[in-house]
């Protein structure tokens, strides 16, 4: 797509972003000339021009007056674009076209952003969407995703991730994720410094950053975005989620793990793993197996999450669940998605079966009842339990609890409590 245009003076005056044709849903394209004189000539077309063409006009208006455009001829051809789509292109456009950066313009919160994100939170399924596709984004907190991913790195061509970075933020305000974790995977540095002024400050919960192969390179993008926090003002916690996709990240893993404090979980890329090594990716992944280990281990040492690769082919749902529980099996607590199918699959391999919580909820108990008695020694049946069995078992519980598997301690007080009342309402 042409990016600009030259007036005689050399100033770029011309600028185009977003698509258009036939096959596209929920986005608009749009040509925007600036001009001396002649105030604002706005010719749209819309497929929903008879309810929102007088409010997608007035919407267009306000924003060119924000970006100090009064003269101008912008041309529009809009496939249903959402309100936050539309300003993200326009603006897109006029930066295209040599527009100063609407640095000073927040695009208004549109969408709650809920609780802050936990360190430990549920990370069993995280979902990639396209960050120059606004048609994936508007539905994307109904799949049931642990996370939702923009991503503005292997996803979007390198013409369009200037386009991308302005749709990005403005989804991030304008649009609810549900119970998701809003997560961002930006560009590796350089470009991915651009990234960080442009999101940081809409409040995601999670950064991914992709092909870190040092700590340094952690604690470089940790102290930019603690900057650019301070800048804005912003009191919300932000984690981090360093993905390892060469040899020499493979290597690093610990030290990568424990660059930084806001690192709360590790992960692995088995495409760009495999090509660095010149290998051949397979169902099986024998030729990845000590790379995900070494995740797995580095991610324990530290006490952040371990969280796997993605499974890239969607058609393989047997595949799929087999990949997902020998992940569960190493220890991973998670792993990416590439389409909304999958994440059913990864939830059901990722939650302990009913003879695991049982025997669990047996363990614990157990060990309940010897703290109470003074002991020192717990079994169950003819068994001695060693505490790193018990510990294994109370982790195990808290995530079947987390997971909705089994009722919270709240509840179970609220239950027995509930019955107490109705068993003494009955003796009356």
């Amino acid at each position: 797509m042409p990016r600009a245009g030259n007036s005689g003076s050399g100033l770029r005056r011309k600028g185009e972003a977003g698509r258009r044709g036939a096959d596209v849903r929920s986005d608009l394209y749009v040509a925007l000339e600036i001009r001396d004189q002649g105030g604002i000539d706005l010719q749209l077309r819309s497929k929903v021009e008879p309810y929102y063409g007088d409010s997608i006009r007035a919407q267009i208006g306000t924003l060119l007056d924000r970006l100090g455009i009064g003269n101008a001829r912008v041309e529009i051809d809009d496939a249903g674009a959402l309100p936050f789509t539309i300003d993200a292109r326009v603006e897109a456009a006029a930066l295209r076209a040599g527009v100063p950066h609407p640095k000073k313009i927040s695009p208004g919160r549109l969408a709650p952003t809920g609780p802050a994100s936990p360190r430990d939170r549920l990370r069993r399924s995280r979902l990639y969407l396209p960050g120059n596709e606004p048609k994936f984004m508007i539905n994307a907190g109904l799949h049931g995703a642990d996370g939702i991913i923009l991503d503005l790195e292997d996803s979007v061509h390198p013409s369009e991730k200037d386009a991308a970075r302005q749709l990005v933020r403005r989804a991030l305000r304008s649009v609810d994720f549900g119970d998701a974790e809003r997560m961002v995977r930006i560009n590796p540095l350089p470009l991915g410094a651009e990234d960080l002024e442009a999101i940081v400050p809409e409040g995601p919960d999670l950064l991914l950053l992709p092909k870190v192969e040092s700590a340094e390179e952690v604690r470089d993008i940790e102290g930019r975005v603690k900057e650019i926090v301070r800048r804005s003002g912003s009191s919300r916690p932000l984690h981090l989620m360093p993905i390892l996709e060469t040899a020499l990240g493979i290597e690093n893993a610990f030290e990568i793990a424990r660059a930084a404090e806001s690192v709360v979980a590790l992960t692995l890329g088995l495409e760009d793993y495999t090509a660095d090594l010149g290998v051949v990716k397979t169902a099986e992944g024998e030729e990845t197996l000590y790379a995900r280990q070494r995740v797995v281990v580095a991610a324990k040492a530290v006490g952040v999450q371990a969280i796997d690769s993605v499974f890239g082919d969607v058609g393989d749902s047997e595949g799929l669940a087999r990949w997902a529980a020998r992940s569960r099996a190493m220890g991973f607590e998670g792993m990416g998605c590439v389409h909304p199918r999958q994440i059913e699959i990864i939830h059901r391999a990722y939650a302990p079966s009913t003879q695991e919580i049982e025997k669990a909820l047996r363990i614990e108990a157990a060990f309940r009842e010897a703290e109470a008695k003074g002991l020192g020694v717990v079994s169950l049946g003819s068994k001695m339990i060693d505490p790193p069995v018990v510990l294994r078992a109370r982790r195990l519980v808290a995530r079947a609890r987390a997971m909705g598997l089994i009722p919270s301690e709240a509840s179970v007080a609220i239950d027995a409590a509930a019955a107490s009342a109705a068993e003494a309402e009955a003796k009356r």
